[in-house]
């Protein structure tokens, strides 16, 4: 990221909350991308090398980027290729390196071939798309991958001889809420008690919620939550992906576009949720705890992260990648979608015929997962979804 200037990248579309255009993602953001280098989250050592493409005009002036990374393994990304790696290994090949246009441990969707905002979008996508897949050619990594992209960027990487994988994930969609209880009207009657005694259960035990946001980030509370981070981000993968001067810096650099739910017992914290906060869209990441309590984790993740999206009128919740018991909290069924390019013919076919299958599966969940969803007949039972060519 120190080839670029701050002020180059907030001209590119999407990457600035203080320009016109919208909407803001704060994780193509020049201080996001930053911090995960700075502070040695997304760098060699971890497997995660800077190789951020940039695009000129003839007089050196930026016309766009595609934030990617040399990769040496395939760990926090969400779009697994671990299969297509271990049989290309077999067959006498070596899957890594391969490059990553992706945002590091962060499976939200947001542009990829990023634009200046006086720029053609349409010629400087399909540059990019282009350009991604000479550099992957010309460096002679065996693939080059675009995950959780906006549809407009799959078009352009579709034209550039990408393949299309989609995927589901569950976001809540604001319709226009006044309140929850607005929310919940939507909702049959027997999902509408269920969620109510959830929530009252959850905060039984005398346990109070704080949101935490801009100076209310005290380094005293990013204490508190990196040992929410660490106890949960141990058990699953074994070795948390962020350290701790990545939250002070994001507190530091970046704290109007946090949320932090903290659930506070006995006049301590004892579990939270780390959310960014986009121009229309909350983004939650990771939770935590140092107590159990039955359903703190849905009030913390997703309970609370309905009520701030509401109160603040932001138009969808996106609640990080799987989790089918989102659905009956009133999270929907959305398709994710990357673009993937394979350099050798053989692995090309193969994959192509895998995720030609594999499209047509999760097109299907999709559809059984919005019929089971729990909003009232008649109610609007799937919005959001990213566009999807079908087979």
């Amino acid at each position: 990221m120190s080839a670029f200037t701050k002020d180059e990248w907030g001209a590119l579309i999407g990457t600035s909350r203080t320009a016109n255009e919208t909407p803001y993602n704060p994780f193509v953001s020049f201080d996001f991308l930053d911090i995960l280098e700075e502070t040695g989250c997304a760098v060699r050592k971890t497997g995660w090398q800077g190789h951020h493409l940039r695009l000129e005009d003839a007089g050196g002036a930026l016309l766009g980027v595609v934030p990617c990374y040399a990769k040496s393994h395939s760990q926090g990304e969400y779009v697994f290729d671990h299969g297509w790696a271990d049989a290309f290994e077999r067959a006498g090949g070596s899957y890594y390196p391969k490059l990553q246009a992706s945002v590091p441990f962060t499976p939200a969707t947001g542009p990829r071939l990023l634009v200046h905002r006086e720029a053609d979008a349409a010629t400087v996508k399909a540059a990019l798309a282009e350009g991604l897949r000479q550099v992957a050619e010309a460096v002679g990594v065996s693939s080059a991958h675009v995950t959780f992209a906006e549809p407009d960027d799959i078009a352009a990487l579709e034209a550039a001889h990408f393949l299309r994988r989609i995927d589901q994930q569950f976001h809540f969609v604001n319709e226009g809420y006044s309140s929850y209880d607005d929310f919940l009207a939507t909702l049959a009657s027997r999902k509408r008690k269920a969620l109510k005694k959830e929530r009252r259960e959850a905060l039984s035990s005398g346990i109070g919620i704080d949101w935490l946001t801009g100076s209310d980030l005290t380094e005293k509370v990013w204490d508190d939550f990196f040992a929410f981070y660490m106890d949960t981000g141990g058990r699953k993968w074994g070795r948390p992906y962020l350290n701790r001067t990545f939250f002070s810096l994001v507190g530091e650099r970046m704290s109007g576009d946090v949320l932090l739910v903290m659930a506070k017992r006995n006049g301590r914290y004892i579990a939270g949720a780390i959310n960014f906060i986009g121009s229309d869209t909350l983004y939650g990441r990771n939770w935590g705890c140092i107590e159990d309590h039955p359903y703190l984790h849905f009030e913390v993740c997703y309970h609370q992260a309905i009520d701030f999206a509401i109160d603040r009128k932001l138009k969808v919740v996106e609640a990080g990648a799987q989790g089918e018991h989102k659905l009956a909290r009133g999270y929907r069924p959305v398709t994710t979608q990357s673009a993937h390019f394979l350099a050798h013919p053989g692995l090309r076919a193969a994959v192509a015929d895998y995720l030609k299958r594999e499209r047509r599966e999760v097109e299907r969940m999709g559809e059984y997962l919005g019929e089971h969803a729990p909003f009232r007949r008649g109610e609007l039972q799937f919005s959001g979804q990213s566009s999807s060519k079908t087979d």
